[in-house]
């Protein structure tokens, strides 16, 4: 087996285009970042805006030079959330696919074999890894949302919560090789962080997190140690930045290997111009006003993304 490094970032972005999208009712109980008085609108408005801002986005998007793969969601079976796949699939450099066990019901409805098959034209897939079956225990973990990557390291940072369970978790290390580091985070209210992906995003060479949100210092210490050990400058971001999706970013690469890094405009907005120059020495920011999404969706840039690491054909 190789050693190479494999690369923490990819040209290569699969998004979904909404059909239906709206306020998900079965996942709002252990997502606080859903906001309901601000989501309250009627059903074709807020698929209208949120379309809005897809289209927006993926424009910035293909300007910048990354290579978009969207596909249309179906009207039929209702999916409210489809505009978040990287939480029902991950694609590994090995050609390796994981699908992944969701708590709401109606996300498990996101999961679609024919997206599979089309990217197989393209990619190389070499296995399905299939971790669906722990629904039938009500144990979940929701790809790269329940974990964030390093994948130059094959380490999985992961918070428990309702969605990110511990035994799904060691299943998804037997199966890639993964080193698992878990930990337990809250918000200003006490309540579990929902997804990995909204308290921290790991770079090549740096780690933007919210180190605020883990309450035990050993926890906490575990996970700055393990950012730092592998050579990361960490830029620590605040609860308060947390709820407006700083956490949420994602390292891209562009077609002639630029780096950037997705998050929207509620994010950037929220950051200090330190930590925009912190960030600027590794990466081009790279914005787009998510406004309805996050509000309904309670996810953001990074949950919209779903990178397809899979070796090219």
């Amino acid at each position: 087996m190789s050693h190479k490094m494999q690369p923490q970032a990819t040209s290569h972005i699969l998004m979904i285009r909404p059909v239906r999208f709206g306020f998900n009712e079965e996942t709002a109980p252990s997502n606080a970042f859903q906001n309901a008085p601000l989501a309250a609108q009627t059903k074709d408005v807020t698929q209208a805006k949120a379309l809005e801002e897809f289209e927006l986005m993926t424009a910035q998007l293909t300007a910048a030079g990354i290579d978009l793969l969207v596909y249309d969601d179906t009207a039929e079976p209702y999916t409210p959330d489809s505009i978040f796949p990287n939480n029902w699939i991950s694609f590994h450099q090995s050609g390796k696919v994981v699908l992944y066990p969701m708590q709401a019901s109606n996300r498990r409805l996101e999961r679609r074999s024919d997206i599979v098959e089309d990217l197989r034209t393209r990619f190389h897939v070499e296995e399905i890894i299939d971790l669906t079956h722990f629904e039938n225990e009500g144990k979940y973990l929701e790809g790269t949302g329940s974990m964030v990557f390093d994948r130059r390291y094959k380490i999985a940072f992961a918070c428990l919560s309702p969605r990110t369970h511990s035994d799904v978790l060691d299943a998804f290390a037997d199966a890639t090789g993964y080193k698992i580091v878990k930990f337990n985070a809250t918000d200003a209210n006490g309540q579990a962080v929902y997804h990995t992906n909204v308290l921290m995003c790991i770079g090549d060479a740096f780690a933007v997190v919210c180190l605020q949100a883990i309450a035990d210092p050993d926890e906490r210490l575990l996970v700055r140690e393990e950012l730092e050990k592998t050579g990361k400058q960490i830029i620590e971001i605040t609860l308060e930045q947390m709820n407006s999706f700083a956490g949420n970013m994602l390292l891209v690469y562009n077609k002639r290997g630029e780096k950037l890094l997705v998050m929207s405009t509620q994010a950037f907005e929220s950051l200090t111009p330190k930590q925009r120059d912190e960030i600027d020495d590794y990466a081009v920011l790279l914005h787009a006003d998510l406004s309805i999404i996050e509000a309904n969706g309670g996810g953001s840039a990074r949950c919209m993304m779903a990178e397809v690491h899979l070796p090219e054909k």
